[in-house]
């Protein structure tokens, strides 16, 4: 039990500021999600209106929640709570491969094997570490509900569902990290996870069964094979089912249950799903850096650029029906108009995914950066840097690398966009709209990219958390700052918030300039600061 306390002690020291940061945050956006909800949506009746809108046009669920009345906590869980949940899952994921597959590769592993622990004893740690921190950030969500004067009973189950959630993909980053060689491999694993349940627990409750009020769903049998999906149907503040909750936290601990056992059956830095053997000569590709670069994070970059066609697609073919919508309920109309000023619906509908958008090529960007950090810490970069590539150059390519991720995940969308157009018929004009907001988002991707190459400079252990933060951040202020009345200054604290859009037939740049004043003045800083820094090992 001493040896057991002791490794939760350290991990929990490692992770003290990264768990800070998720649960408090996510507690936070809790909390302003009500504000907002009360601010904008104070009448029942407009509550009603917009879950009728929702319900009787039901694309609209594959990015909300599943709707259970139109009472203020209701209605707020179900235009929160996936965000909520979906922050959770990230956490519990990078946590799980962290302390599990990381370890191993860092060479971490390897030493606390060469103690008395047992060899099940670290997987066993971190397993309980991960609950706990899920535990910490389904309470903070909790207080939060009852800081607004919620019902007592729904802000607790509202609580345990999100924690719920965190920790089936506690399990699922757990069972990833045995199956997988890499920690790169076993955060895709673990990620693709995550996105796919998501979706499928939108689309199960967009093929749902609507009630005649057109203020509840019942959820469809697809939505009962995702995790997101439970925890939707524990329906708090309405029905408040507690059953839901309590198989998330039975398929939890089942897979981490599970995950321990495959540990047990292997050997260290050994996985169950081997690498895929390399060709017997190496590409003409690879006799450049950039080249090295480009072969190491194409597959993650092709993976956001899959994502990015996708909603671009998404962009224009709902547009024309979220304009119909919009005609018939005013309070659709208006939340476009917060998020996207003031042009057409159409348009509005258009940048509003093109700022989801921005956050895709953001997380292109970064992830490539933190492939240069991962190199380093795993001893692969000291090799090249002895022949004859400068630490200059090889920050370079990665940061012309990331760039290139950013086009590509963009110049995806806008095909995708083109597409939707073509298969419904739309207003060609729809184009100028897809272009101007693509470009901008272009621009604050970049912003991104830049700020994690800083970091990765100035402060190599802090690269792979600070982007990552950096992005969730960005993504909670520009995509639900508008909704729930955010400051104006807050906001445009984000990079996706302050792109060029189209008003009608005008193109408005906001801050379009200073989004690529700080790009140039980051890029040059990082590169120069590069110059004189030495390899950071492993922390």
């Amino acid at each position: 039990m001493t040896r057991l306390l002791l490794l939760l002690g350290q991990r929990a020291r490692r992770d003290a500021v990264q768990i800070a940061l998720w649960a408090v945050g996510t507690g936070l956006l809790a909390y302003v999600s009500y504000v907002g909800v009360v601010g904008t949506y104070g009448d029942e009746q407009d509550r009603a209106s917009l879950l009728a809108a929702a319900l009787a046009n039901p694309v609209i669920l594959l990015f909300r929640g599943l709707p259970s009345g139109a009472d203020e906590g209701a209605f707020m869980v179900f235009l929160i709570f996936p965000w909520l949940a979906i922050l959770a899952a990230f956490m519990s994921t990078f946590l799980a491969v962290r302390h599990t597959r990381g370890d191993e590769e860092s060479g971490r592993a390897e030493l606390v094997a060469a103690t008395p622990a047992a060899r099940s004893l670290p997987i066993l740690a971190t397993a309980l570490h991960g609950i706990l921190a899920n535990l910490l950030l389904g309470a903070l969500v909790a207080a939060a509900f009852l800081a607004v004067g919620l019902p007592a009973a729904g802000a607790l189950l509202a609580g345990v569902a999100v924690g719920g959630v965190g920790i089936v993909f506690l399990g699922v980053g757990l069972i990833a990290a045995q199956l997988l060689r890499t920690s790169r491999g076993a955060n895709s694993l673990a990620v693709w996870t995550l996105v796919v349940t998501f979706v499928v627990a939108g689309l199960g409750n967009a093929i749902g069964t609507p009630s005649d009020d057109l203020t509840r769903m019942e959820s469809s049998w697809l939505a009962w094979v995702s995790p997101f999906g439970w925890g939707e149907n524990t329906r708090a503040f309405d029905e408040d089912l507690w059953w839901p909750a309590l198989l998330c936290l039975g398929v939890g601990l089942a897979l981490a249950a599970t995950s321990i056992a495959l540990a047990s059956a292997r050997d260290l830095g050994g996985s169950f799903l081997a690498e895929r053997r390399g060709p017997a000569a190496a590409s003409a590709l690879l006799s450049s850096p950039i080249g090295l670069v480009w072969r190491l994070t194409r597959g993650a970059v092709l993976g956001w650029a899959v994502g990015g066609l996708l909603v671009g697609v998404l962009s224009t073919s709902l547009a024309s029906i979220v304009q119909e919508v919009g005609a018939s309920n005013p309070a659709v109309e208006e939340i476009l108009k917060q998020i996207s000023g003031q042009g057409s619906v159409e348009q509005g509908t258009v940048t509003t995914f093109f700022t989801m958008l921005g956050v895709f090529a953001a997380c292109a960007a970064v992830q490539t950066v933190c492939r240069a950090r991962q190199e380093e810490a795993h001893g692969t970069a000291e090799p090249l840097l002895a022949a004859p590539v400068g630490r200059v150059r090889w920050l370079a390519d990665y940061l012309v690398v990331a760039l290139i991720g950013i086009v590509l995940v963009i110049a995806a969308a806008i095909a995708g966009a083109a597409l939707g157009i073509a298969a419904q018929d739309g207003d060609p004009d729809l184009m100028q709209t897809v272009v101007v907001t693509g470009a901008g988002q272009v621009a604050a991707a970049s912003v991104f990219l830049v700020v994690t190459a800083l970091a990765f400079v100035l402060a190599p252990r802090l690269t792979i958390p600070l982007g990552w933060t950096l992005v969730l951040v960005a993504m909670v202020l520009g995509l639900f700052g508008p909704l729930f009345q955010f400051p104006e200054w807050l906001v445009h604290l984000s990079p996706i918030a302050v792109t060029p859009l189209v008003d009608g037939s005008d193109v408005d740049l906001r801050g379009l300039w200073w989004l690529l004043l700080a790009t140039g003045v980051g890029a040059a800083a990082s590169l120069a600061l590069m110059r004189r820094r030495e390899l950071a090992a492993a922390g």
